[in-house]
């Protein structure tokens, strides 16, 4: 089977916004919405990889073409190299988003799943890529932040290479009887405490908070987030910074939304940037003006707190990375993973070395601290994690 380019004809392959969002479901970062939000960031052609499956209904995944992906996150080249392992060309096609982290196979509610993995895997192996990132040497197919299910999925169809642990996934549950039993949930006194003492510190220090879309506060998203790379010695263009959020909340309308925080009369100190779907809040990114601040744990009550207070969530999905942070806030970590479906991968014939990494990653986070090691979700780390 060969799949032509027009699958980066747009970020759907073609399909429309609901025939996408059918096979997206609850699945935020697999939406049009999100895919369409992707495409505006630089460095790759994006896409949209659709097929039909032999007992009925579709499959689909995300997908990327790219030859010098500037996202590090997204660069699997050096996230291999850093671990250790083979490391693939760097050109050919990632199958996910670019922004997100978070990719799953599509497939038409009730379909079967095994066809799906199978028929993504055939067409990936198969597509051919566009015009604007096409060479001569052989390019990758490299999935990434796959979660375990989809792996399991992939690998029964028909990938023989290891997946590799790349990240942490940090998922709060809020319970049905919302912000009280939230704080129920999160299995210690001492836990509940200081988020009760992180809340009132808050309100005693007079901040307004108020709720804008990204579209209203692009401005003052850039120039706090801004501030916050500053604080680590990283300078971003702040006038680029809101054109680029600016077409985003455009885009994204009312779904894009903002928490900002600040002293009556006075500019947003800090800020939070979300999008809600469905039943859950999937938290995008953070600023402050740290200088002026009043050091009132204005972090977590922009990020966790006040999120988890919004009617009808049921879910913070916190994202990669700080893991013992939000397990403090009591996130369930669940891993991510690259699984490399290059028909000539260069990490097969690597399980055990792939292992010894998955293995050594695993341990360091159990001995990380108490807190994280109780909150990894022990059944979808261990299958690709024991020696």
């Amino acid at each position: 089977m060969t799949i032509p380019s027009p699958c980066f004809a747009d970020p759907l392959g073609g399909l429309s916004d609901q025939d996408w969002n059918e096979l997206a479901g609850p699945r935020f970062y697999s939406s049009a919405l999100w895919s369409r939000l992707c495409a505006l960031a630089p460095g790759a052609v994006p896409g949209g990889l659709h097929v039909d499956l032999p007992g009925g209904g579709r499959a689909a995944v995300p997908v990327a073409a790219v030859r010098d992906e500037p996202n590090p996150h997204c660069r699997w080249q050096d996230q291999l190299a850093r671990r250790g392992l083979p490391v693939p060309p760097p050109r050919g096609i990632l199958i996910g988003q670019r922004r997100g982290y978070l990719t799953h196979v599509l497939s038409t509610p009730g379909a079967s799943r095994a066809q799906a993995a199978r028929g993504i895997l055939d067409a990936v192996r198969s597509m051919r890529e566009p015009e604007r990132v096409n060479g001569s040497a052989p390019a990758a197919r490299i999935a990434m932040f796959l979660t375990t299910p989809d792996v399991r999925l992939l690998r029964e169809a028909g990938v023989d290479t290891m997946p590799v642990a790349l990240s942490t996934d940090a998922w709060i549950e809020i319970p049905p009887g919302g912000w009280e039993s939230w704080l129920d949930s999160l299995g210690s006194r001492h836990r509940a405490r200081r988020v009760r003492s992180e809340v009132r510190r808050f309100a005693r220090a007079g901040y307004r908070v108020w709720h804008r879309t990204l579209h209203e506060a692009h401005r003052d998203v850039a120039r706090l987030m801004a501030r916050t790379e500053a604080r680590y010695g990283r300078h971003v263009d702040v006038d680029a910074l809101s054109r680029s959020f600016r077409r985003q909340g455009e885009l994204a309308g009312d779904r894009a939304e903002v928490l900002l925080c600040g002293k009556e009369d006075g500019a947003a100190l800090g800020l939070c940037l979300y999008y809600r779907w469905q039943d859950t809040v999937y938290l995008r990114a953070v600023g402050f003006d740290y200088e002026n601040l009043s050091g009132a744990a204005e972090y977590f009550n922009l990020t966790y707190y006040l999120p988890a207070r919004l009617p009808g969530i049921r879910w913070l999905h916190a994202g990669i990375e700080t893991p013992e942070a939000k397990a403090g806030r009591g996130a369930t970590l669940r891993p991510l993973w690259l699984l490399d479906l290059s028909e000539h991968s260069v990490l097969s014939g690597h399980d055990r070395q792939v292992r010894r990494h998955n293995h050594a990653y695993l341990t360091g986070l159990r001995n990380s601290s108490p807190l994280v090691a109780g909150a990894l979700d022990d059944e979808l780390w261990q299958p690709f994690c024991e020696e």
